[in-house]
């Protein structure tokens, strides 16, 4: 188990609902085994340490239940002029206090461990997704192939179409910052540029998102709202100052967090924001995979997009973002997919998640394009991040929601492999043209 730091473990309401898994422990360990077994254990170590914290806690309101009764004998000693009396009950107390801070402490250090284990526990799914194992068993709830080409030649993948063009240069990169690093030259550092004011002029301008342009470093606070910390502290990147911080891995991370600790008004909901930022992950889980090209880089652009939303309204939330990424694909023409994942395949923090993927000819498969997740109230319990209700009887829990709208590299790659051109140039999707002032990329 990695530690946290203490600053980042706050009451109990920060992680998953304690009162649910109290309430209903079954129904939490069946929803959380439809996930993995690999959580069963925590689970288990969370009932027994939350039984001990629960024990404390009644132990100290009984040790302070005795120190108001030893009080009242102090008042009524000296109210009978029983100094010796009074000597001996004020020694009871002192003893009775001090015994009382001891527990405090005791249930103090229980607490953070409790949090800590709570930190590591992810989300339930929502009753709503299908119960699988991995990848293999999500569904296809949507396609638009309308747009797929049938190649007269044999179609290259990205990364040869764009080295034979001169617009990517993978051996500048490894010699700058090593493997999984990508410098983009000439048309192809404008193409990066054009994909990315798309994505954005699109999501502000139609779509109605506040743009955002966030830090790229985070607090361990940060990282823990949003699910990123403990879990996968091996995958990010540590600046070494103190106190520590974390390159982000995703603009999910500042953006979801711009509310921590508030109390937003239910009439300011929805909260929609779109930003273009750099990722960094080290991608330490996935050594070996996707080493070539574009795919799995340890930097790549991203514009992400994130909704703060009242919890009845996060479901429509999810898929009206859902239908935002798929915009820009449709506009882009490039052949894609809708895949709704089941539980087995979620991202730690969501309770309901679709992938986009896109057509690359010169693979011959679909590769992930965006990832679109109604985290429900997860996140905001880390962040205690809430809103008051308009009648002000009520203050709840928001719901968060992410998504790529989308991965800019890959976006990127897809161009290349389904706008490539028997002469090796690439068409330039009539989207992109006006930033792109031109129409075609070729030596």
């Amino acid at each position: 188990m990695r530690s946290v730091s203490p600053e980042s473990c706050r009451p109990l309401i920060t992680m998953l609902d304690v009162k649910l898994l109290r309430a209903n422990p079954a129904g939490v360990k069946a929803a959380l085994a439809s996930r993995g077994v690999r959580y069963l254990p925590l689970l288990e170590e969370v009932f027994a340490k939350d039984a001990v914290y629960r024990t404390a806690l009644a132990g100290i309101e009984d040790l302070r239940s005795k120190r108001n009764e030893v009080s009242k004998k102090i008042q009524i000693a000296k109210a009978a002029k029983d100094e010796a009396g009074a000597q001996a009950a004020m020694a009871e107390a002192n003893a009775a206090k001090q015994a009382v801070q001891a527990c405090e402490e005791g249930t103090a250090a229980l607490e953070k461990e409790l949090n800590i284990l709570l930190l590591s526990l992810p989300n339930p799914p929502h009753e709503s997704v299908a119960k699988g194992g991995g990848p293999e068993e999500n569904k296809v709830v949507f396609e638009d192939i309308s747009c797929k080409r049938e190649f007269p030649f044999k179609p290259l993948d990205h990364h040869a179409v764009g080295e034979a063009l001169g617009i990517l240069d993978f051996k500048m990169a490894v010699k700058l910052s090593g493997a999984r690093f990508a410098l983009l030259r000439g048309a192809g550092a404008r193409l990066e540029r054009s994909i990315i004011q798309l994505m954005l002029d699109v999501q502000t301008m139609k779509h109605g998102y506040t743009e955002i342009f966030p830090p790229y470093l985070v607090t361990a606070e940060t990282m823990t709202g949003t699910g990123q910390l403990p879990k996968f502290e091996e995958d990010l990147y540590k600046i070494a100052c103190e106190p520590p911080l974390y390159l982000i891995p995703t603009a999910e991370v500042p953006l979801t967090n711009m509310y921590r600790g508030d109390i937003l008004k239910e009439e300011d909901l929805p909260k929609k924001f779109a930003a273009y930022t750099a990722c960094f992950r080290q991608e330490a889980g996935t050594y070996g995979k996707d080493a070539r090209g574009l795919i799995r880089n340890h930097q790549f652009n991203k514009v992400e997009l994130v909704w703060l939303s009242r919890p009845e309204d996060s479901m429509a939330a999810l898929e009206k973002m859902r239908a935002d990424a798929e915009k820009i694909l449709k506009l882009l023409k490039i052949p894609y997919r809708v895949l709704e994942l089941c539980t087995g395949d979620m991202g730690f923090s969501s309770s309901k998640t679709y992938d986009l993927e896109v057509w690359m000819p010169g693979e011959g498969k679909f590769r992930e394009i965006s990832s679109v997740s109604n985290c429900g109230d997860f996140q905001a319990r880390r962040m205690n991040t809430r809103f008051k209700r308009v009648d002000g009887k009520k203050i709840e829990f928001i719901h968060t929601l992410n998504g790529s709208g989308l991965a800019v590299g890959r976006t990127f790659a897809a161009i290349l492999e389904n706008y490539q051109q028997a002469d090796g140039s690439v068409t330039v999707p009539e989207a992109l043209e006006r930033y792109m002032a031109v129409d075609r990329i070729m030596l």
